[in-house]
């Protein structure tokens, strides 16, 4: 009775044992390969469930069916226009075909590595073939803000501009799908999406870059100073036009109004001693002396001829009123 107890105990731990080896389970996230000694044997098995294999010889090798991500590591590369940048991708994938996944790249790390070789020399292909205005712009029709205030910078300097692009980066990104699809799908994979994660200059050409930046910017400002100075110089040179205007215009109204006062003035003395000729007479001889006065001072010499009418005053003297007159002084 032992003997039979111990053997049916033997029989049910192997039996179980055979059992346990035979049953395997395929997660929803997951599609199995099985394969004996090493080498495939049947269909893919891509449905959910408990399933039965051969126990001892048959292996159960799960692969992932879920959207699997391919994250690169920057790469400097040249562009078109002999420009280093560093250029960091990042990618979308999935095994559409496990058996031919299976035979060609067994595990993940390899097809990640693959991944890396064709990813890496098509973006790269891209990357040569395009200008890295291409690559960074997005739309071809985009304006920038800067346009606005740099209109007279555009026409001399030619700066503030775009430089007009034919593709932009989401159809280089389109090319480096294009052309990477089909040599992943030799693997079984399918490419789903890939995209630049980051664009940048490579460190050995960034202070060239900012550099030149820092040029235009300062011509720009030049620009803009010498345009300021000039219309100073443009303002000052107005405001010393108009006030030589303002003080001629006032000169000569100042004349004018003199003019018009000398002439009323002489009105006025000519109806005042316009009355008789007596009048008239003694206007001329007062006037006459007042000249005198003006133009006659110590040490002065006059020639003057016998008509003069600044002589007749003197010439019609006589040397009794003469010398009246110097007894008196």
């Amino acid at each position: 009775m032992k003997i039979k107890s111990i053997a049916l105990i033997v029989v049910l731990v192997t039996g179980g044992y055979v059992l346990t080896s035979s049953l395997y389970t395929v997660g929803e996230v997951e599609q199995v390969i099985i394969t004996q000694f090493g080498k495939p044997v049947g269909e893919p098995v891509t449905e959910a469930g408990l399933k039965i294999k051969v126990p001892f010889i048959q292996e159960v090798n799960p692969i992932d069916k879920r959207v699997l991500e391919w994250d690169g590591n920057p790469s400097d590369m040249p562009t078109k226009d002999k420009l280093y940048i560093s250029v960091d991708l990042f990618a979308r994938w999935r095994i559409v075909d496990p058996l031919q996944y299976f035979l060609r790249l067994r595990d993940e790390r390899s097809a990640q590595s693959r991944l890396d070789d064709i990813l890496g020399s098509e973006t790269r292909n891209a990357i040569a073939k395009h200008e890295l205005i291409e690559i960074i712009r997005t739309t071809k029709d985009r304006v920038p803000l800067r346009d606005a205030l740099l209109t007279d910078a555009e026409r001399e300097l030619n700066m503030g501009t775009l430089v007009p692009i034919q593709k932009g980066r989401q159809l280089v990104e389109q090319e480096i799908f294009t052309a990477a699809a089909e040599k992943v799908k030799v693997f079984g994979i399918e490419l789903l999406d890939i995209r630049f994660k980051r664009i940048n200059y490579n460190d050995s050409v960034r202070p060239k870059i900012y550099d030149r930046m820092i040029s235009e910017r300062r011509q720009i400002a030049e620009r803009f100073l010498s345009e300021g100075n000039g219309e100073a110089a443009r303002i000052r040179g107005n405001r010393v036009r108009d006030l030589n205007k303002i003080q001629s215009e006032a000169y000569r109204e100042v004349e004018e109004i003199r003019g018009v006062a000398d002439a009323k003035a002489t009105e006025i003395y000519a109806s005042a001693y316009n009355q008789s000729a007596e009048a008239v007479a003694f206007y001329e001889f007062t006037r006459t002396m007042q000249s005198y006065k003006s133009i006659i001072a110590t040490n002065t010499t006059l020639v003057l001829s016998t008509d003069s009418d600044m002589f007749k005053f003197l010439k019609g003297m006589t040397p009794e009123l003469t010398t009246a007159t110097g007894a008196q002084r």
